[in-house]
């Protein structure tokens, strides 16, 4: 009997090893929009052609329906359905816009209760598109009244090395300096994330401006190990070394929908702060010792792509901008019957924000006006099936750009950076970083 056990217990030991050893078996569905033209770009009142193709593990899918719909970006469609893909594949035919803009694509598909989406969109003459935001005749005189007031502000940089992110090619500090005037019982600060390189000799510098949301950053010593002085600074006056839970309090509360936050006033409107204080973060890379002097860029993606668009044209120092899918890219595209940027304020006649006031107030904050104003080089990259940033509101702001400038477009990249993209904002950022080598 024990003989027996012992039998049966090693079969069970072996049955699990088996079991364990196994591959886990997945489907690979993947569900396809494309254009007929292999750069997505057509003529004002070209016809356009999706093809929807689904597939799983290689194999059309058979017997499966897609739901889609063609129309501008955050637009009502103007065709929409539900058909039988045939082998895997569907395909629709369109009018087109009769516009400069972009069509989109989007479509959905069920398999074993999970549904997958895809989408594509055809850019009309983008080179075209305009801005609906008006420049407020005072907008220049406005925001010059408003640094003047800061500049009046002492800096009072603080310091603080973070000895567990340095080596010994790198100092890592985290830092703070006065951004607007004082608060209850505070100053109002910004806080960032410096990494700068050791050795002798001035390095030139890099200001790197945040996305949306709230969360705490780490320092940049890639690029320091470059030979790149390189700040990162938050932009709700807290500390940017924080526990996380702490930034997701915040954002379910306190600061839930900032970017809403005294719209109706442009003096009190939260960006107003965010943007002053993106400036001083100029003074205090100008302040460091190790700093040149004079070879300043800034980059960012998303809100930091627009900070990294407003920053430049607030501040002359900047010398070179790289933003990546910036956004709050002509705000009032949506009182004008076509897409805005985020945070899409005007959205759907939102009955909340679409008021005199209001409106008012976003042209001080809008991208395009600032655009408008630029002296410098610019490399922009986005991608067409941006769903966040839609290319219209993107293009509004790239075509206000008087200076040097230069775009980079990969039609499939959505609200996330594509590797290509990284790799060319990093080199023609290090190429005007470092002009001589």
């Amino acid at each position: 009997m024990r003989k027996l056990a012992g039998i049966l217990t090693g079969a069970w030991i072996l049955t699990g090893l088996l079991f364990l050893a196994a591959p886990a078996v997945f489907s690979d569905v993947e569900l396809k929009v494309d254009c007929d033209h292999g750069d997505w770009v057509y003529k004002v009142a070209e016809p356009i052609t999706f093809t929807i193709t689904a597939s799983e593990d290689g194999n059309p899918i058979q017997d499966v329906e897609a739901s889609w719909r063609i129309g501008p970006e955050q637009m009502t469609p103007f065709q929409q359905g539900k058909s039988a893909l045939k082998d895997g594949k569907l395909v629709l035919t369109s009018h087109g816009l009769d516009r400069p803009g972009f069509l989109r694509c989007n479509a959905e598909i069920t398999v074993a209760g999970k549904t997958y989406r895809g989408l594509a969109t055809g850019a009309y003459e983008a080179e075209r598109i305009e801005p609906t935001t008006p420049m407020p005749e005072d907008f220049v005189s406005y925001w010059e009244n408003e640094i003047k007031k800061v500049d009046e502000l002492p800096l009072e940089p603080v310091m603080e090395k973070v000895e567990s992110q340095s080596d010994d090619e790198v100092d890592v500090y985290h830092i703070s300096y006065v951004s607007g005037p004082r608060g209850w019982r505070s100053d109002g600060r910004f806080y960032g994330m410096l990494a700068v390189p050791k050795g002798e000799g001035k390095f030139p510098a890099l200001l790197a401006v945040p996305g949306a949301g709230i969360r705490p950053y780490s320092a940049s010593t890639g690029w320091a190990k470059r030979g790149v002085i390189h700040l990162s600074v938050g932009i709700h006056g807290i500390p940017v070394n924080l526990p996380q839970r702490l930034y997701d309090s915040l954002s379910a509360g306190a600061l839930r929908n900032y970017w809403e936050m005294n719209l109706d006033d442009r003096d009190r409107h939260y960006y107003h702060r965010v943007f002053l204080g993106c400036k001083r973060a100029v003074d205090f890379i100008f302040q460091l010792e190790q700093f040149d002097g004079k070879t300043l860029g800034i980059h960012g993606g998303s809100q930091g792509g627009a900070l990294s668009i407003i920053t430049a044209a607030l501040d002359k120092r900047i010398r070179f901008s790289a933003p990546t899918y910036p956004a709050m890219c002509d705000h009032y595209g949506y009182l004008n019957g076509r897409a805005g940027g985020w945070p899409h304020l005007f959205r759907g006649w939102n009955p909340f924000n679409c008021k005199a006031e209001k409106i008012k107030t976003a042209a001080y904050y809008d991208v395009v006006n600032f655009s408008r104003i630029l002296e410098i080089p610019v490399f922009m990259g986005l991608g067409y099936n941006d769903e966040t940033c839609p290319p219209t509101s993107m293009f509004s702001s790239y075509n206000s750009i008087p200076s040097e400038k230069e775009i980079q477009i990969i039609p499939i990249m959505g609200h996330w950076s594509h590797p290509d993209r990284g790799r060319a904002s990093d080199e023609w950022l290090m190429k005007h970083l470092k002009p001589s080598e």
